[in-house]
């Protein structure tokens, strides 16, 4: 069998040349095209894990954080002041004394600062009594209370009504 020579022929050979440039071309294009995508891929890989270190700190401090407040949460809550109101000033006899009846209560009641809310809870019958069933003397005064409202947080705040004692 015979192979034509087709080599020979200069159709056939500008064919062989546009073939081969054209091979050489699309190679280049492809390379440029394969590198350029390639380097997007890899500043994206970047980005995503420079995130994923990112999130992976910030998840890790909110974890410590939470670990903290767990550790606060375990803690009892504790009466850290004491906040008086009376309700009815404006029928006292003075307005001076104000104050200095509020703070008698006070004193009265100091005792529950530092102390743990559950057990105030508990005995909030015994700081009514302790309240109610004082009579508490400023400049020929004697004063009772009766408390009206009384909120255990940790700022203690009770609302009283003052009477005259006689």
């Amino acid at each position: 069998m015979h192979i034509p020579p087709y080599y020979k022929k200069s159709s056939f050979q500008r064919f062989l040349v546009g073939a081969f440039t054209g091979a050489v071309v699309a190679y280049f294009i492809f390379v440029y095209m394969h590198g350029n995508m390639y380097g997007e891929l890899l500043q994206e890989n970047r980005d995503l894990k420079s995130e994923v270190r990112e999130l992976k700190q910030q998840n890790d401090a909110l974890l410590e954080d939470n670990q903290n407040l767990d550790e606060k949460a375990k803690e009892p809550v504790k009466v850290e002041t004491i906040d008086i109101t009376i309700v009815n000033e404006e029928d006292l006899p003075d307005k001076l004394i104000i104050h200095d009846l509020e703070e008698l209560m006070k004193e009265e009641i100091n005792h529950i600062i530092g102390k743990d809310l559950s057990i105030i809870a508990e005995s909030d019958g015994l700081l009514e009594a302790t309240i109610e069933n004082k009579v508490f003397s400023i400049d020929d005064f004697e004063f009772q209370f009766t408390i009206e409202k009384l909120y255990l947080t940790p700022t203690v705040k009770i609302s009283v009504e003052a009477n005259i004692a006689e």
